[in-house]
């Protein structure tokens, strides 16, 4: 009957979770997943998946969310994409994509205002949203450009692109790599990528060095937009989780088992051990009968002296030096004598104090122990 029992509370317990789970998935309304601006993979009108999903399929592109100390120095050379960074980058990240730079590589930075990214200097305008954009061969787009800075060229900068206010993009030199700078971010988007000539720009942009493999830099989105367990594993998963859970402590319930502290039955406590013992021995502590304690202890030694040594029992302490000279081995003569003589005074004391209990009920436990 127990086995049948078990199992009809298997099955109940299976009934009910699968209910439990049904209801958790009709009532569970998706919610759309929220984007930040300019993720490589977002699909939003203000994120950069499309693009990437081109230069994936055609140019081999890859993300990186790694730091860029983490970046390859190889020969290959390198096309690393950076779009609107989210957070300003620090002293030894900068340092770090520079030398990624030296080392032969490229980087496309594309910022609405990149002023103060790796020394750039800009400048404000008071013109209004760009229509016409010439190349650097001469050749004439039509762009939209949202940026209110222009670019401040420096000695040996090669101007890319510029419009009636001033350069949108210029290639710098560092070693052996270049920087490109575009003031135009919004021409990688999905909502504005196929608007005008947005797609020619910057596929001009992506041209200008021939690079074996394109990165995407995530690593500008991923710190500080840092998802949480909630977004980074889908809620199916989670709602699994949270069953087996479940599923596991209601199975750990069923097998008897129990979370707390451990409680001694008292049945087993007085099987196996003294209470009354430790109750007199309590009791005599409280009471401060200190000297009818230690003739008890010193009585009880004796009989072990009679049991174990063969020591007559009649015999008084003082009497036993003899006896006690050829057992105990392990203390000399003269001090067996003090033993039995202040055992002796303490015993014929009528009160000792706690001080004088503790000292000779130790030495009553040393031959006690010697005995045994």
């Amino acid at each position: 009957m127990k086995p049948l029992s078990n199992l009809r509370t298997w099955i109940g317990l299976v009934i009910l979770l699968g209910l439990f789970l049904i209801f958790s998935y009709f009532s569970t309304s998706p919610k759309p997943q929220f984007y930040p601006n300019y993720v490589t993979e977002s699909p939003a009108p203000s994120g950069v998946k499309a693009f990437y999903t081109y230069v994936n399929e055609e140019k081999n592109g890859k993300l990186w969310r790694h730091s860029p100390d983490l970046l390859s120095a190889t020969t290959e050379h390198q096309l690393l994409i950076m779009v609107e960074p989210s957070f300003t980058l620090e002293k030894q990240e900068m340092k770090a994509y520079i030398k990624y730079m030296k080392a032969g590589h490229t980087i496309l930075l594309l910022q609405k205002n990149p002023q103060g990214m790796f020394d750039i200097k800009t400048r404000g305008t008071d013109t209004t949203e760009s229509s016409k954009v010439r190349s650097q061969t001469g050749n004439t787009y039509r762009a939209q450009i949202k940026s209110t800075v222009r670019l401040q060229s420096r000695k040996g900068d090669e101007i890319l692109l510029s419009d009636q206010a001033g350069p949108i993009a210029v290639k710098q030199l560092y070693g052996k790599g270049q920087l490109i700078i575009g003031v135009a971010p919004e021409w990688i988007t999905n909502d504005s990528l196929l608007k005008k000539d947005h797609l020619p720009l910057l596929l001009y942009l992506v041209n200008q060095e021939k690079a074996g493999s394109i990165l995407f830099d995530e690593y500008i989105h991923d710190r500080e937009n840092g998802s949480s367990v909630w977004q980074v594993y889908p809620m199916w998963f989670l709602l699994l989780v949270i069953q087996a859970t479940l599923l596991m402590i209601l199975w750990l319930w069923m097998k008897g088992k129990r979370f707390g502290p451990i409680f001694v039955p008292r049945e087993e406590f007085v099987r196996f051990s003294d209470e009354g013992v430790q109750a007199l021995a309590a009791w005599y502590l409280r009471g401060k009968r200190y000297h009818d304690s230690i003739i008890i202890q010193a009585d009880y030694v004796k009989m072990l002296l009679q049991e174990r040594w063969q020591v007559p029992y009649h015999r008084e302490w003082q009497d036993l030096s003899s006896y006690l000279e050829k057992k105990w081995t392990g203390l000399p003569a003269n001090e067996i004598n003090s033993f039995l003589s202040g055992l002796v005074n303490i015993l014929e004391k009528e009160k000792i104090t706690q001080q004088e209990y503790l000292i000779w009920s130790k030495k009553l436990e040393h031959l006690r122990r010697e005995i045994e």
